[in-house]
């Protein structure tokens, strides 16, 4: 008898076969659930494909771009995948833009299908007012008369439809970088770099458990949702959903609660408002994972997460969008003994740490750490210059400093453009802002360098204060004595309402630089 041969594109290792693999042997276990309704594999399956099938008959082929404005929901993945499946690239853009930076990733990308969020349609308008290449907009729920529903294209009948093959090299994602200096960049990240990350959370959260109840916080327009939701593909375990909007820490640890979540991640600043919240220590205590990246974490916080889930594993992840996002992690046995550390490199990537020249520095120096491995992206979307130099020399070149220690744990020490140099002394922001974080009256903080005559540059602390505070610059370096040496010590204090963030919640000290002279 002839043998025929699987057809390739069946035994393909992405998150599109992997829930199919799904839909034929677990079809009515639940996939997702948003708002406490549940979508088994058989229905997100066919859901899928038919998107697919519908956007294929509009016009969407292999490699086009299909733009995504959205905030969390089940449709929202239920569309990548779909997009994926003809082996197009979905585009998430982040919602807290202005239209201007959004019209600006839209020309970059070149995609001219939109999906958007109902509750985002308002900002249509202003969005087509600065970019002319939007031609079809696809609504995640009720869609005017000129739009299209994200529904109805699923209703569609789909037969007919052949999925293309997607090789494992294809871009599944352009995820565009949210970088305090300059225009975004958009990372390519293909169905390998995903396939790596799933394998570095599978071992980093020790999800060896069916029961497992993955919770997602982090927005799936940003690569820590879409990165964090991979690994429950792969293992078929349910993914809850969680709305984004104004953050609540009550609602969520009820939300922990009636969802039974086991593994869950927050950005440090959400940690800390879920650690003070009075429910903080009676529900949640069926977590078993608790995990934070995206963002630094001062000691204080992280003690603060150990005392308040005793019985839950405290892992850091550390990373950027470019590595798929993660390179490093700090396991919950090593959370006290290296507190303070990102751990160590995920044994999927390779690193250095490196001077300006790409030579190795010993261990304990600093220098900027580099990477190369399957996590890595492709490039910059049509930006060869900006990838040939973020490539120099063969290795991925990141931008943070750290140093390693004997042992191999990596500590961030600061961002390579924010290190001030005064007096001929490296001063690491992130290293008096970790300092800063443990006063008990500082809020938020945030560390950037200001001309001076005699040393070069002089550290300012921006910061934000407990109400009724009278923390003046002198009292504040009292405090830091006995923590940093007098040269990392900031010489000017500025007492703001809210420190300058970009749309990923970072800092933009380019603002507080600007704007030093108003300090003065």
């Amino acid at each position: 008898m002839e043998q025929r041969a699987i057809p390739l594109a069946q035994r393909r290792n992405h998150w599109m076969n992997q829930i199919a693999g799904h839909a034929a042997m677990r079809p009515e276990a639940t996939a997702f659930r948003y708002r406490g309704v549940a979508t088994t594999w058989r229905e997100a399956h066919g859901r899928i494909t038919a998107f697919a099938a519908a956007l294929a008959r509009r016009g969407v082929a292999f490699g086009d771009r299909v733009l995504m404005f959205v905030l969390n929901r089940t449709e929202v993945v239920e569309a990548v995948m779909g997009i994926n499946t003809l082996g197009a690239i979905a585009v998430p853009i982040n919602v807290r833009l202005a239209p201007p930076e959004i019209a600006y990733i839209i020309d970059d990308a070149d995609g001219d299908v939109l999906v958007v969020d109902e509750p985002l349609l308002p900002l249509v308008t202003a969005i087509r007012a600065n970019t002319q290449r939007i031609k079809r907009v696809v609504v995640l729920g009720s869609a005017p008369a000129e739009m299209e529903a994200f529904d109805d294209l699923v209703a569609e009948d789909p037969d007919g439809f052949t999925p293309p093959d997607v090789p494992e090299d294809t871009p599944a994602l352009i995820m565009y970088t949210s970088g305090t200096t300059g225009r975004p960049k958009g990372a390519m990240l293909d169905h390998i770099n995903l396939a790596g990350q799933s394998l570095t959370c599978i071992r980093a959260m020790e999800m060896f458990s069916e029961d497992d109840v993955g919770f997602m916080t982090a927005p799936l327009f940003h690569i820590a949702g879409l990165g964090s939701i991979a690994p429950n593909f792969v293992l078929g375990i349910p993914s809850v959903i969680h709305p984004l909007g104004g953050f609540d820490a009550g609602a969520l640890l009820d939300a922990y609660e009636r969802e039974g979540a086991t593994i869950v991640f927050n950005v440090p600043a959400q940690w800390k408002a879920i650690c003070a919240h009075p429910d903080a220590r009676e529900k949640g205590r069926q977590l078993r994972v608790i995990s934070w990246g995206a963002a630094p974490a001062s000691k204080t916080l992280l003690r603060q997460m150990a005392e308040t889930f005793p019985n839950a594993i405290n892992i850091a992840v550390f990373g950027q969008t470019e590595m798929s996002p993660i390179t490093c992690v700090l396991r919950g046995e090593d959370s006290s003994r290296k507190l303070g550390s990102v751990g160590l490199p995920i044994p999927t990537i390779q690193c250095r740490v490196v001077d300006d020249n790409m030579r190795d520095v010993a261990r304990g120096e600093v220098g900027e750490i580099v990477y190369r491995g399957p996590t890595l992206m492709q490039g910059y979307w049509r930006k060869p210059k900006e990838t040939a130099e973020a490539f120099a020399g063969g290795w991925f070149h990141s931008g943070d400093l750290v140093r390693q220690d004997d042992e191999g744990y990596i500590w961030v020490v600061d961002r390579k453009k924010d290190m001030i140099i005064s007096g001929g002394e490296n001063v690491y922001c992130a290293e008096v802002e970790n300092a800063l974080a443990s006063h008990p009256e500082i809020v938020d903080a945030a560390v950037y360098g200001r001309p001076d005559s005699k040393w070069g540059e002089v550290p300012v602390a921006a910061v934000v204060l407990t109400p009724g505070s009278t923390l003046d610059i002198d009292s504040l370096r009292a405090f830091l004595g006995d923590i940093l040496a007098r040269f990392k010590q900031p010489k000017a204090m500025v007492v703001m309402d809210v420190l300058p963030r970009n749309a990923g919640g970072k800092v933009v000290k380019g603002v507080l630089r600007e704007r030093d002279g108003e300090f003065l």
